[in-house]
């Protein structure tokens, strides 16, 4: 069932892009953060994930999955989640996000060089 869950959050993560632009898909992220942190941590943790993970429908998630989203996206090793790693484990988990953003840096990367001449 999880399985289903992502593939239906990596459908509407570039539909909210399109509709909402960057910053706009980084606010709802940041609000997403909101609901699932520790309020006396301010990171995301193992407990405050299975806690709030029904908010965003994902209560039918086991233990097993809920830590492993957090080891793929814990880039420090702390055992959470802060606000950047969820963001960037956010944008990860969506294959067509990071292609788009992997063709616009291409297409920004191409007008710099060209302009170093």
């Amino acid at each position: 069932m999880a399985t289903s869950r992502k593939s239906n959050f990596n459908d509407f993560l570039p539909l909210m892009a399109e509709k909402l632009g960057g910053d706009g898909l980084i606010g709802e992220l940041c609000k997403g953060f909101q609901l699932l942190m520790d309020r006396d941590k301010d990171v995301i943790t193992f407990e405050s994930l299975k806690k709030n993970s029904a908010l965003l429908g994902l209560q039918d998630l086991s233990d097993d999955d809920l830590k492993s989203m957090l080891k793929e996206g814990d880039f420090d090793g702390d055992g959470a989640l802060n606000q950047m790693e969820f963001c960037v484990l956010m944008f990860r988990l969506s294959p067509e996000l990071m292609e788009q953003s992997q063709f616009l840096l291409d297409e920004a990367l191409n007008q710099d060089s060209e302009f170093s001449f």
